[in-house]
């Protein structure tokens, strides 16, 4: 069945107790292996950061509950996270898990520079599986701690990543999302939370419940920023 994104899906947003809509959606951890998405992961719930590598058989779910306030409205969002296993041995069942998410947190390890050279191969198989076409797409160079010299050739440079980022969203210019990028640590928790609350913004705008989709971190400030805060810091000024 072809899915259309005319109306909101009646699977995706229920209404509470209370008669707040509750939008649930079902989000993909995706990279090679060691990457550090299940870390990512971890912390994201609150669940501390481990030096030993957690390899994922298959893959993962996690759930979590936000609540965000976009141009003044307030949202209620639960989170479906999977954590896709992203050796190559699990290639054949991977598929299955794509199918029906909204969006892709796409995590290289900006010590690796294969893990970078692979992202093409990764987008592909998201955009062939969601069963939604082209979903919003976070780029996340993880392991951000381990990054002492920017110049060492064995590190993948922002300049790179974003000649990236800059292509892909010449491929998606009508797609209603923006692609970005991040620096990311599993361990520090730098830009975590920042990646999880652009990409509700950037699925709502998809979805067509916002009427466009931030472009970097500074404009979803501004899309958190309630009418009457801006006024308030217009007059302080």
């Amino acid at each position: 069945m072809f899915w259309k994104r005319k109306k909101t899906a009646p699977a995706v947003v229920k209404k509470t107790k209370s008669g707040q809509e509750n939008y649930f959606i079902k989000l993909v951890l995706m990279g090679d292996g060691a990457v550090g998405k299940t870390s990512l992961r971890r912390n994201y719930l609150g669940m501390g950061f481990t030096e030993e590598h957690l390899m994922t058989i298959g893959a993962d779910f996690a759930a979590k509950d936000v609540h965000y306030s976009f141009n003044g409205k307030p949202y209620q969002i639960t989170f479906q996270i999977w954590d896709l296993a992203g050796q190559s041995t699990f290639n054949s069942v991977r598929s299955m898990y794509y199918k029906g998410c909204f969006g892709g947190l796409m995590l290289f390890d900006k010590t690796r520079p294969s893990s970078f050279e692979n992202i093409p191969n990764w987008i592909n198989e998201l955009k062939k599986n969601s069963s939604r076409g082209n979903v919003p797409i976070i780029i996340l160079g993880n392991k951000a701690d381990l990054v002492t010299d920017q110049s060492d050739p064995n590190i993948v440079s922002d300049e790179k990543v974003q000649e990236l980022v800059d292509e892909l969203n010449g491929t998606y210019a009508d797609d209603r999302f923006r692609v970005i990028y991040l620096s990311t640590s599993a361990k520090t928790g730098l830009n975590v939370d920042n990646a999880f609350h652009f990409m509700a913004a950037s699925v709502l705008s998809w979805l067509k419940v916002l009427p466009s989709a931030p472009e970097n971190i500074e404009d979803l400030k501004k899309y958190t920023q309630s009418p009457a805060s801006e006024s308030a810091d217009e007059a302080s000024q």
